[in-house]
């Protein structure tokens, strides 16, 4: 059967979808010898498929593992120049390359699904399809209500250039709250760089600690950090079904659309002090400043009449 061959180029490993696309429009890739353009088929079956003159093989056994990624690892299958972390791929016995359905900063930790199906690493991860992933946050200080509110119905982040990141709505929910220190459950369709500290700290909470514990319906379970375990059937179908928290998000989005604002806005900078809700900051000028009379109720200083 003839399928897209920047599909097929993912699935036979060379690259994500978006890196196969960009290989066929440098006009690199060759079926039965003739240059293809982007969005010409093939048949894996029958057809030969060649990349910079190489013909390409495909997997014959799909590969889907578990990982509870260890904090200061790096979510990479390549060591970054001048840098000594370690990274995923120095847990695994595998060679090949494997694709990583939804990375983690080397801060977070827990649960990570590494794959060489391409198809499966790009439904996991693409924003489109709202899989969902679930996450157990330790953060300073106790949200309050109006924060957690905010926060599910979506904020915008800026980026250390300049640009804007608006975050999609999501689900938020404090399971232990204190004073000092508090636990949320945290259930979102998306995973902009860093998004889960960026946001906590836009509200005023500095995140502690951050672990993925689910994907989908698929626990991380007695892994300890830097295990894995290869996924049987059971649990392809529970990383393929969303969370249940899922219909809350759908609900937040639909909500939004509806009211034609693109994000919600963004609540004012924490501030040390306290004062009443309503209230107007001191200034000097405005304690100074007379107060205006009615509308007719000055008199006419020559005349006397108002």
């Amino acid at each position: 059967m003839k399928e897209r061959v920047q599909k097929l180029m993912a699935q036979a490993n060379i690259g994500s979808r978006r890196a196969c696309e960009d290989i066929i429009s440098q006009g690199r890739v060759r079926v039965n010898g003739k240059v293809i353009h982007l969005g010409d088929q093939a048949d894996p079956q029958t057809d030969v498929i060649e990349v910079d003159g190489t013909k390409i093989a495909f997997p014959d056994q799909k590969l889907y593992i578990a990982f509870n990624k260890p904090k200061y690892v790096l979510s990479t299958d390549e060591p970054h120049e001048g840098d000594t972390r370690k990274i995923i791929t120095d847990f695994l016995p595998f060679k090949e390359h494997l694709f990583s359905a939804g990375r983690l900063d080397a801060d977070s930790e827990g649960l990570m699904v590494l794959t060489n199906d391409g198809d499966l690493a790009n439904t996991l991860t693409h924003p489109r399809y709202r899989h969902t992933k679930t996450y157990k946050v330790v953060v300073s200080g106790l949200p309050t209500q109006e924060t957690l509110q905010q926060w599910q119905k979506g904020v915008q982040l800026e980026n250390e250039d300049g640009t804007i990141d608006y975050t999609g709505p999501c689900y938020v929910q404090v399971t232990d709250g204190g004073e000092k220190e508090s636990t949320l459950r945290i259930v979102m369709t998306e995973g902009k760089k860093r998004q889960i500290r960026r946001t906590a700290a836009l509200f005023g909470h500095s995140v502690k600690s951050l672990i993925r514990t689910q994907m989908g319906k698929l626990m991380l379970g007695t892994l300890r950090p830097g295990e894995w375990r290869e996924l049987n059937a059971k649990d392809l179908a529970q990383l393929k079904t969303p969370a249940e928290e899922l219909s809350q998000i759908k609900g937040k989005a639909a909500a939004r659309r509806a009211s034609g604002r693109p994000f919600v806005e963004n609540p004012p900078a924490p501030t040390s002090g306290k004062r009443r809700t309503g209230s107007k900051p001191y200034s000097k000028k405005n304690k100074d400043k007379k107060k205006r009379p009615p509308p007719g109720g000055r008199r006419n200083q020559r005349t006397g009449a108002k």
